[in-house]
């Protein structure tokens, strides 16, 4: 199993979901995605780089396993098991 963090935003937006890998010591895949579940970018975010901003507005931020990077395309659907958009405000 492998573990990963998926943060949730209140509106999507480029801003607001921008990171930073300041004091992060492993590389990781950056999957951002809008409301309707569909993947806005990709990146690989290298450890203790200043910050990554999606080219695309996105809701979600996935943050997994740099070996994962290839497992997403922007423009992919994306089923986040135990949510729907039917779920959210």
């Amino acid at each position: 199993m492998e573990l990963g963090l998926l943060l949730r935003h209140e509106k999507e937006s480029r801003l607001d979901t921008a990171i930073h890998m300041l004091g992060v010591f492993i590389d990781l895949s950056i999957i951002w995605i809008d409301s309707k579940h569909q993947v806005a970018d990709v990146q690989l975010a290298r450890r203790w780089r200043p910050f990554y901003i999606p080219t695309r507005p996105a809701q979600y931020v996935l943050e997994i396993s740099a070996q994962r990077i290839a497992d997403f395309r922007v423009g992919e659907s994306v089923m986040i098991e135990g949510l729907s958009i039917e779920n959210e405000i």
